[in-house]
């Protein structure tokens, strides 16, 4: 006697949302913490009140990423995610390290030079990146949940914007430390005098991102929690 196979339950639509979310929020973060790896120090751009490396313009989104994923599916999927991250941007360096020792098809190459010299800039970038990434972004996930317990659950402008702007402060000093000490940042911060006010700069445009990203959290969460299904196993506070 053969038995019947269990009956398979095709995922509601609530359930379809809350996946095609997980995914978007994670490829979201990923091409974020990437791109801003790669143009990294390459260039620092003027934005009037802040100058900053181009690839801080991308940074900011990953710790709005690392909120709304610990709000809506908890601590251990963000944490998760940061790994993932991590790993990723080793895997990605090890791919520009192949395509860096291997040999140029003279006649073919449109821009050798080019690449190498954005790889030259890049090593001490990611490596500093990666660094201070994983202790703030590490940070982040335990104080938003930290600020979350000591709430009850309330005020999400407050364990949005404490947890990132204390977890940018550590990651700020320690990437530009890093690339300073490493000579990453180039011959014209050649002093703690001129690595200061770059610290400084650096870190006031993340506070204005952390505070202007809130309105956008808050969107985040009410329209996730009102139309997604998260397995229970999967969030933990």
């Amino acid at each position: 006697m053969t038995t019947a196979p269990a009956p398979r339950f095709a995922p509601s639509k609530a359930e379809r949302f809350s996946d095609a979310f997980s995914l978007l929020l994670s490829g979201i973060f990923l091409t974020s913490l990437t791109v801003g790896n790669i143009i990294g120090v390459t260039k620092f751009v003027d934005l009037g009140l802040f100058v900053i490396p181009a690839g801080l313009l991308a940074y900011p989104i990953t710790f709005l990423a690392t909120d709304l994923m610990s709000e809506i599916y908890g601590r251990r999927r963000a944490q998760q995610l940061v790994w993932i991250g991590f790993v990723m941007n080793i895997f990605m360096l090890g791919l520009v390290a192949l395509g860096h020792v291997l040999p140029d098809a003279s006649g073919v190459s449109g821009a050798a030079s080019t690449f190498d010299t954005v790889y030259d800039f890049m090593k001490p970038n990611v490596v500093a990146s990666m660094i201070a990434y994983l202790v703030a972004q590490s940070l982040d996930v335990q104080a938003f949940h930290f600020w979350k317990r000591l709430t009850k659950g309330r005020h999400l402008w407050l364990r949005n914007n404490f947890s990132t702007i204390g977890s940018q402060l550590v990651d700020t000093m320690l990437i530009l430390s890093i690339l300073y000490a490493s000579g990453g940042l180039g011959a014209d911060i050649d002093s703690v005098a001129k690595l200061v006010p770059l610290m400084l700069s650096s870190y006031a445009f993340k506070v204005v991102f952390a505070l202007l990203d809130t309105p956008f959290f808050y969107l985040g969460v009410y329209l996730l929690k009102r139309n997604i299904v998260v397995p229970p196993d999967a969030v933990d506070e």
